[in-house]
């Protein structure tokens, strides 16, 4: 039986090809693959999960399950199935569905990510510079900054 693949909705297809690292442009994601697993991270992270309508058949085309599982990710798309579903079924390898609700809440959770990524980055010319300050601010979150130089007690 042939491997599910990870689709990228068609309206996020172009965001996609600007987030690779190609010899044009510099980013800091090597595949699209690593592009995904962010967003899904960046998705599951903000509770945004968002339905897949059009799937771009074009570049960036549905990749194959095993790309993933070959750079490691395998782990990421379970961790967030089961966390979605909070049923650690979905983690069976003997259940028929399993593998492809896996693959669907991935998607799901990639487009929301793409989707926040979107509006993160509109008018960006650099989206590293960007991307480092979406992290630092996922690693330093404003309520800590807020508590830190709160200067109404001095009011």
């Amino acid at each position: 039986m042939a491997l599910p693949r990870i689709k990228v909705a068609k309206d996020k297809a172009e965001l996609v090809r600007k987030l690779l690292d190609t010899k044009e442009t510099t980013s800091a994601f090597q595949t699209y693959a690593d592009i995904l697993v962010f967003a899904a991270s960046l998705g599951i992270k903000n509770h945004k999960k968002v339905p897949l309508r059009e799937i771009s058949q074009s570049e960036p085309a549905p990749i194959s399950l095993d790309v993933f599982i070959s750079r490691g990710y395998d782990w990421v798309i379970k961790l967030i199935a089961v966390t979605d579903t909070q049923d650690p079924k979905i983690l069976s390898d003997y259940e028929p569905d399993a593998e492809a609700t896996r693959v669907k809440i991935f998607e799901e959770y990639a487009n929301g990510g793409l989707e926040r990524l979107r509006e993160e980055l509109r008018g960006a010319v650099d989206y590293t510079e960007r991307l480092l300050l979406i992290l630092n601010a996922a690693r330093f979150p404003e309520e800590e900054i807020e508590e830190e130089f709160d200067l109404s007690r001095f009011l």
